[in-house]
């Protein structure tokens, strides 16, 4: 539900990197020959594969097998890298853990447990010129993702442009983030009662949700 509403985000022919977890299903709500899936380990042109023509060694940066489109390109990860950070990838689709009030996003570390590293992630929220994070609006234990302020480490300075999660789709206008849409049965108030982060209440969805 998530991926399929991030899909909707995209422009044709968009380069778009998609990162682990709930990202890498958006690709099944694509039109593959209208959108550029980019990952940075090095290849532009990341397809679904089937399983039996899984190859071992191509994967997406999240190790899970991927194919590759007519016309796709292999480069040094170096050479990825270098196109996230100069801005050619036009919208990155990302995770998270949380998400506070001044979109600034968490999606790298959790003090206390061991990680992998922090993957593309930094350069990506600095480079891609547009930023969705999916995610569920609350973690396994119930505690809200959309928070005040990020008790997690914050990935970078660069501010989300759109949220989407089970609930809600929120979007950063001006100085905040706006309330657009919601998701299924969620009302506002369910909104209201799972989310610490500030935001303000489209005035076309307050009218249509209160009448």
């Amino acid at each position: 539900m998530i991926a399929k509403r991030a899909a909707e985000e995209l422009s044709p022919h968009s380069i778009v990197n998609l990162g682990i977890g709930i990202p890498t299903l958006v690709a099944n709500y694509l039109d593959k020959d209208n959108y550029y899936l980019h990952t940075e380990n090095g290849l532009l042109g990341v397809t679904s594969v089937e399983e039996e023509d899984i190859d071992p060694l191509l994967v997406n940066a999240g190790k899970l097998p991927v194919g590759e489109a007519v016309g796709a390109s292999y480069f040094h990860s170096a050479d990825s890298f270098a196109m996230i950070r100069g801005e050619h990838v036009d919208v990155a689709i990302l995770g998270a853990l949380q998400v506070d009030s001044n979109g600034l996003v968490a999606n790298w570390a959790i003090p206390g447990k061991n990680i992998i590293g922090v993957g593309g992630a930094m350069d990506l929220l600095v480079g891609a010129k547009k930023i969705i994070i999916t995610t569920n609006h609350v973690s396994k234990d119930g505690s809200p993702k959309l928070v005040d302020k990020c008790s997690y480490p914050i990935t970078s300075n660069r501010k989300a442009d759109v949220i989407i999660t089970d609930m809600a789709v929120f979007k950063w206008k001006d100085d905040g983030y706006e309330l657009t849409e919601l998701i299924g049965d969620t009302t506002l108030n369910d909104v209201e009662g799972h989310t610490t982060a500030a935001y303000r209440i489209n005035e076309q969805l307050l009218q249509k949700e209160t009448k």
